[in-house]
């Protein structure tokens, strides 16, 4: 139980500290603002920079792929549109518990805009009990647990895929539909003009109407967009090994591969954002010597191999970050230039590099993250960032599908409980016995006080 008695007295202190963290940040904010405007007079040096001295930069510096005085106004969408997401939500495994085993459940949200078509808003849960799913990631030595995200990302990517692949499956059926219906308009229309010559025009008119265009064939097809939350670097694959990451990575890139066929745009949103790579990028622009090689000018700073440097010359604007500086460069509705993340495990991401940008999307400076193919298809970037901010608008400040998706995925304690009783019931039924909990996890679920 806190006691707020004890707690109030150090309540001053903190409030103290935070009133000096602002003047700092302050100060951060106008150096980084000088900072950005020279590193726009000298970019295409420090960008050759960024690549020539890659290797030996002891931080991650994105590298800007248009001109950093950018400042893009985010098109308004179109009224019929739609947008797909999914999110993740687990059951972590416990030995306290009746069985030894771990649940994933996938929300899944699809929403039409503007087609007067049915939302579908639901989840996909999967038990995972098998040993080669509770014990094959011992052999790396990662914990259980930690697999069980690890899956649950490759699962929320796969479903999101699927979904893609569903909604085009039903726009290409209803333009079937609609295609049928014409030519059985067409043809009842030939025949009541033409009288006498009916069995004639019946024929020509069938391998006429195959060539006219249906009402959907006239008009350009909604676009869509499919959301996932957070970053769409997934930086802990860096730390795995081979065999491990191959095992979480393909299937990721593969349904990502999906939904490039399929031409619906993908976008990691990522809420009060604590990525510094596009500051890190101005750290070049900082840095007193002519050339940034950080193990030779600065190795006698920071931890004894010299990386990281706590107290590198360059670094001039930690703690900040980037969401700070763009909130003090664009205004609601505009994105920043956009960036090429230099992140090293972004190397195996193939023909889907990420990029990402920054928009003030009215409440917040948020981080819009995207695959390669959509960052370099002006169409496709279009659609990503209008569809996107009208998200966040449609949810007050958060994207709809997102919160959706999240409120579909999320298992609560009365879904806990419900799902091991269900559990609970099928061992006794097989004729299982001493079933139960471990008296510890008992004891946790009530008080004897």
């Amino acid at each position: 139980m806190l006691d707020l008695t004890k707690l109030a007295q150090q309540m001053q202190g903190i409030s103290q500290q935070l009133t000096l963290e602002a003047t700092a940040t302050k100060q951060r904010l106008e150096r980084a603002q000088t900072l950005l405007g020279q590193a726009h007079r000298h970019q295409d040096v420090l960008v050759e920079q960024q690549q020539t001295w890659r290797d030996r930069l002891s931080f991650t510096a994105a590298a800007p792929v248009e001109s950093l005085n950018l400042r893009g106004s985010i098109s308004v969408p179109p009224a019929a549109h739609t947008v797909l997401a999914t999110d993740g939500s687990q059951i972590a495994p416990s030995h306290h518990e009746i069985a030894y085993c771990y649940l994933i459940n996938v929300g899944r949200i699809v929403l039409h805009y503007g087609q007067n078509r049915l939302p579908l808003l639901d989840s996909l849960p999967e038990v995972f009990y098998r040993p080669e799913d509770l014990y094959v990631s011992r052999q790396w030595g990662i914990r259980t647990e930690e697999w069980m995200g690890y899956r649950r990302t490759v699962s929320e990517a796969i479903v999101l895929a699927e979904l893609g692949e569903e909604i085009r499956r039903q726009e290409a059926e209803g333009r079937r539909q609609k295609a049928e219906a014409a030519g059985e308009v067409r043809e009842d229309t030939e025949t009541w003009r033409c009288g006498d010559t009916e069995a004639k025009t019946f024929q020509n008119s069938k391998l006429r109407t195959s060539q006219l265009p249906t009402p959907d064939s006239r008009l350009p097809t909604p676009p869509s967009l499919a959301m996932v939350d957070g970053s769409l670097i997934y930086w802990f694959l860096d730390s795995l090994p081979g065999e491990a990451r191959d095992r979480i990575l393909p299937p990721i890139l593969d349904a990502w591969e999906k939904l490039r066929t399929l031409g619906i745009p993908l976008v990691g949103y990522i809420s009060a954002s604590r990525s510094g790579e596009a500051l890190n990028f101005l750290r070049l622009q900082a840095c007193p010597y002519d050339t940034p090689d950080c193990p030779t000018h600065c190795s006698g700073l920071g931890d004894r191999e010299g990386f990281p440097l706590a107290h590198a010359p360059c670094q001039v604007l930690e703690p900040l970050k980037d969401a700070a500086l763009w909130a003090m460069e664009l205004k609601p509705g505009q994105r920043s230039p956009l960036w090429r993340s230099s992140a090293r495990i972004l190397e195996l991401y193939g023909n889907h590099h990420i990029y990402f940008c920054y928009v003030h999307v009215g409440t917040e400076i948020a981080r819009i993250e995207f695959p390669a193919w959509v960052a370099e298809d002006a169409n496709l970037l279009d659609t990503a960032l209008s569809l996107t901010l009208a998200q966040v608008q449609k949810g007050y400040g958060y994207p709809v599908a997102l919160a959706e998706a999240h409120n579909q995925a999320v298992v609560r304690g009365g879904d806990r409980s419900r799902f091991f009783a269900l559990l609970e019931q099928q061992m006794i039924r097989a004729g299982l016995k001493n079933v139960g909990t471990s008296y510890k996890e008992a004891r946790k679920r009530g008080s004897i006080a």
